[in-house]
């Protein structure tokens, strides 16, 4: 198995898992910035997706990956497409969960506001999701992984600290899961252009069999 992992930033991702059904690893990227002209790495990322993907994004194609990268409509098809998908992140620079959930609520509500879905249940799903993360501490290699069911409009965040017993929330707000999705999936507005990118690539070429 070992020898069939794809490595993105020397982190080895499977080609494949397993939830109900097998998902393939069909994007992967990292997060970064730039601090004082170095670029920081941040995560490596994995987006798993249904293959089954492809029957419902038809209509690009023929479209070159570079094509795709740049449509958000795309994206949003992508998204809302009902097929199971799954995001594995692993840590690569250590960063304190809180931090990690401020950024993720920021987006998150950025993106609600924006739509003008922002009300008091979102706000607390998103609380929950902050005080969930607020006392963890990922050390490199830590696992954050988002199961997003192909069947309900919900998402299950699991986190798996080194030595320790993974812990699990269960997200029961549509909007607040969707804009998590749009944060890592959303096109020219993800939170990983290199992740998009590459998917982008992938589905063209799935798409163009």
């Amino acid at each position: 198995m070992e020898n069939n992992m794809v490595m993105v930033h020397e982190i080895p991702f499977p080609p494949e898992i397993k939830t109900t059904k097998p998902l393939s690893l069909l994007g992967y990227g990292i997060t970064d910035m730039e601090i004082h002209f170095l670029q920081i790495k941040f995560t490596a990322i994995g987006v798993y997706l249904d293959s089954d993907v492809v029957k419902h994004l038809q209509q690009w194609k023929g479209k070159k990956g570079n094509e795709l990268a740049e449509d958000d409509d795309f994206f949003d098809a992508l998204i809302s497409a009902p097929v199971e998908k799954y995001l594995r992140i692993v840590v690569i620079k250590e960063i304190k969960g809180s931090q990690y959930g401020v950024q993720l609520e920021s987006s998150v509500r950025d993106r609600l506001a924006a739509e003008d879905m922002y009300e008091e249940e979102e706000e607390a799903a998103l609380e929950k999701i902050v005080e969930f993360l607020q006392s963890k501490y990922f050390k490199k290699d830590t696992l954050i992984t988002f199961h997003f069911p192909a069947t309900s409009p919900t998402a299950e965040i699991v986190v798996t600290l080194e030595g320790k017993e993974e812990s699990k929330l269960k997200v029961e707000n549509k909007n607040v899961v969707d804009m998590i999705k749009k944060w890592y999936l959303g096109g020219t507005s993800g939170v990983s252009p290199s992740t998009i990118s590459s998917l982008a690539d992938n589905l063209s070429a799935e798409l163009s069999k």
